[in-house]
C-alpha cells in the first residue's frame, strides 16, 4: 500500500470517469486519510484516501485503485 512521500501515476483509463482527466499524471502522495469506505465496500484497502500532489501543482484524492507506483 501506499504512503506519504511516494510517488505514483494516476491511473483511470475510463473516459467516463469523472477524474479521467487526471489519468496519466503523477505526484506525490502528501497525506494518507482513513474513513469508512471500506466497512461499505467490504474492502478494507477502501479506507485509505490518498492526498497527492500532482507535479502540475494541483492537490487531488484518489483510492487505491487509481494509483500505480513510479
Amino acid at each position: 500500500m501506499f504512503e506519504k512521500g511516494d510517488r505514483v501515476r494516476v491511473d483511470i483509463p475510463d473516459r467516463d470517469d469523472p477524474d479521467f482527466q487526471y489519468h496519466r499524471e503523477q505526484g506525490e502522495i502528501e497525506k494518507v486519510i482513513e474513513d469508512a469506505a471500506g466497512q461499505e465496500t467490504g474492502d478494507e484497502r477502501d479506507s485509505r484516501l490518498f492526498r497527492v500532489e500532482l507535479d502540475s501543482g494541483e492537490t487531488q484524492d484518489f483510492r487505491w485503485r487509481d494509483l500505480r507506483p513510479i
